[in-house]
């Protein structure tokens, strides 16, 4: 088992924190169980998480309804190594020292279930590649 240090972290920002972050974080912590540490947050938070996008999840077996969005802080970012961002532009602070990724992804506000299925299973495919290459061999 990885002490936290050696532990990776990865933080998953979007706007909102209702949608696309949410998503990739809990594909990841449900992949990785206890062996990545995982955060989400949103430059501009809503109030709740999507509902179409907790159905979506529900569907790949994974529970978020009682997830609530969260504000991004500095303190998030300096404690993670990996900062994956998903549309919230030049919102989110920069920090010398950690990785930075762009996933460009369709945002699911306002959509139905229908929507959100396709951008569900593209955020599952890239947190199983993330994942792979963070810490191979990890994946439940």
């Amino acid at each position: 088992m990885n002490t936290p240090a050696e532990q990776p972290s990865v933080l998953f920002v979007c706007v909102h924190n209702a949608g696309r972050s949410q998503m990739a974080a809990a594909f990841l912590s449900h992949l990785a169980g206890d062996r990545v540490q995982v955060r989400s947050a949103g430059s501009a938070p809503a109030g709740t998480v999507n509902p179409a996008v907790v159905e979506a999840l529900a569907e790949s077996g994974i529970d978020i309804s009682a997830e609530v969005p969260k504000v991004l802080t500095t303190e998030a970012v300096r404690a993670s190594d990996v900062v994956i961002t998903m549309g919230c532009g030049d919102t989110c602070p920069v920090y010398p020292g950690k990785r930075y990724l762009d996933w460009q992804l369709p945002d699911p506000a306002g959509q139905g279930v229908e929507a959100v299925r396709p951008i569900r299973d593209e955020i599952e495919k890239r947190v199983r590649a993330l994942l792979d290459e963070i810490a191979p061999g990890t994946r439940r």
